[in-house]
């Protein structure tokens, strides 16, 4: 009997992430042009869409399309033209959110499979019968669903295709319902063009009633003397009242979705789909992520009773985030959900650069953000569970040959990366295993607030993971985390281990040149010669191996 395997659904913003999701091992993309799709932003032209469709189909995966807007009169007429245009596309699925428009479509292309869109908030087992008697195939749930609530409808709708999302960033109000935008922006969240005002830089005021504004130390004595008020960065002197209730107050800014900790438990009970929010986010994203869920999937069905989240975790720190949060999984919000005191997205390691080619000698590499002499570049293949680090002392443009000490990201440089360089590599495997669209990646130095952050962050999704409160540590890094974002220091260290002649991090990488040329390091080239390129040295290793040779 053949196994039931849950796909896993990637973003596609464009055609390049969507070929990237797609290499880097995404089962299924849904996708959509901008005015029927709820994202205005996308970069999709119909024929960028029917491309991106047929990649997906010559890599045997599959596409679903999204009209999942709330239509208005005026979208109407658009119906027909768009039904015709999907039925040249020839998608997987067709996602949609408006019952009129579920009718419409399905009288007028019955063969396409229809699937119910996030946005109309399925979270009872009662609503997903109601969506397969009219006909759909697969329902996405809302992100709202706890996971006991998920068990309960996967059992009483056994027929069905059910959809959940895994990761992703998260609204801080019932998903896609929120104002803000709407009020503060004039953007409606709920056409796809949301501002994100709940992530904007908020400052408490309070107000006299005689109406001066003061910083005030409150107190059980005084509090009922002031007005509680916001004030947004970009909005000084514009105050907007805060309300406080028996819960507190209303916290604006979430952190962002991760299941990692718990995918087993959707693998377990057969989740059909799982999917990745993003499309409004970088194809860096789209690449790593796509990796670190691949790898968790097929790891999950190879041996379930062992499979550890940590490794698949650490992958996905590697990519800029606020934090992460299980949201709603247990069935409610804890305070670890949301970020209190940053909003911020941050990693240890930035997007450095793609493969756009591969020649008979050479990488050409498009890159991404700022690259400078002695920089280590980590290749992460979308074949290969191996990634290989390499150390570049210069920089050769592929236009004109130039050689630079520093290349600055947003410029659209091509770069030269001889195979010469990876002289711990076999040049075949290098070519087959890096293939165009194969991402790169840099550690990033980061300040001492951000780094508190990203401790900060660890602790409380630990606590929350694992259910156990620990008050104590809480109080304890996020009074760390305040104090330093009340410094404003913008010094910035690297994690790695420093050591030896400047801009050597003791790691090892393609050798370091200052390995092969300094008497000194003897011993450790004598290891380093023994393993393969990119195998670190350990810190104790690299502290040792500094010690003049005997």
């Amino acid at each position: 009997m053949t196994q039931h395997r849950s796909e896993l659904l990637m973003p596609a913003g464009n055609l390049r992430k969507l070929k990237m999701a797609i290499l880097y091992g995404a089962d299924a993309v849904y996708l959509g042009t901008p005015d029927m799709s709820l994202r205005t932003k996308s970069q999709f032209s119909l024929e960028e869409v029917i491309e991106g469709v047929e990649f997906c189909h010559q890599h045997g995966r599959r596409a679903y399309l999204t009209l999942n807007l709330f239509s208005h009169n005026k979208d109407i007429p658009k119906l027909d033209e768009y039904i015709d245009t999907v039925r040249r596309v020839r998608p997987d699925g067709l996602i949609i959110a408006d019952p009129g428009v579920f009718q419409y479509v399905k009288e007028r292309a019955p063969e396409l499979s229809l699937h119910v869109s996030t946005q109309s908030n399925i979270c009872s087992w009662l609503s997903v019968k109601f969506w397969q008697d009219q006909g759909a195939d697969l329902c996405v749930l809302a992100r709202e669903v706890s996971y006991p609530e998920l068990v309960e409808i996967r059992e009483k709708c056994p027929d069905i295709k059910l959809e959940a999302f895994v990761h992703g960033a998260m609204c801080m109000t019932y998903s896609g319902r929120c104002l803000l935008s709407n009020f503060m922006a004039e953007r409606g969240a709920n056409q796809g063009n949301c501002a994100n005002s709940c992530r904007w830089n908020y400052t408490f005021r309070m107000r006299m009633k005689d109406g001066t504004v003061q910083d005030l130390n409150i107190t059980d004595e005084n509090a009922d003397m002031f007005e509680f008020l916001l004030e947004e960065g970009c909005r000084p002197g514009d105050l907007m009242p805060i309300e406080e209730d028996a819960r507190g107050s209303y916290i604006l800014n979430s952190k962002d979705l991760c299941l990692m900790p718990k995918l087993d438990d959707y693998l377990r009970i057969g989740v059909d789909s799982l999917k990745v929010e993003g499309r409004g986010k970088s194809e860096y994203y789209c690449a790593i992520v796509a990796r670190a869920y691949r790898m968790a999937i097929d790891d999950y069905y190879a041996d379930p009773e062992n499979w550890d989240p940590k490794p698949y975790m650490r992958e996905l720190e590697t990519v800029g985030n606020r934090g992460y949060t299980m949201a709603f999984h247990e069935g409610r919000l804890t305070n670890y959900a949301h970020d209190y005191e940053h909003t911020a997205s941050i990693a240890q390691w930035e997007y450095a650069g793609v493969v756009t080619d591969v020649t008979d000698d050479a990488f050409l590499v498009e890159v991404k953000n700022k690259l400078e002499a002695g920089d280590v570049l980590e290749f992460i293949s979308p074949i290969s569970r191996d990634t290989i680090l390499l150390r570049v002392y210069d920089f050769e443009r592929a236009d004109n040959g130039q050689r630079l000490d520093v290349i600055n990201g947003g410029t659209k440089t091509t770069i030269r990366l001889p195979f010469t360089l990876f002289d711990h590599e076999d040049i075949d495997d290098l070519r087959e295993r890096f293939p165009a669209y194969s991402v790169m990646r840099k550690e990033r130095p980061l300040t001492d607030e951000q780094w508190k952050r990203i401790r900060f962050d660890k602790l409380t999704q630990g606590l929350e993971i694992t259910g156990k409160g620990n008050n104590a540590a809480y109080t304890r890094r996020r009074d760390e985390l305040v104090e330093s974002i009340g410094e404003g220091g913008e010094e910035r260290r690297f994690k790695t281990n420093r050591i030896g002649t400047e801009g050597c991090c003791g790691k090892g990488c393609n050798g370091c040149l200052i390995f092969w040329q300094d008497d000194i390091y003897a011993r450790a080239r004598d290891v380093l010669l023994k393993r393969k390129q990119g195998e670190q040295l350990s810190r104790a290793e690299a502290t040792e191996f500094k010690l003049p040779a005997e």
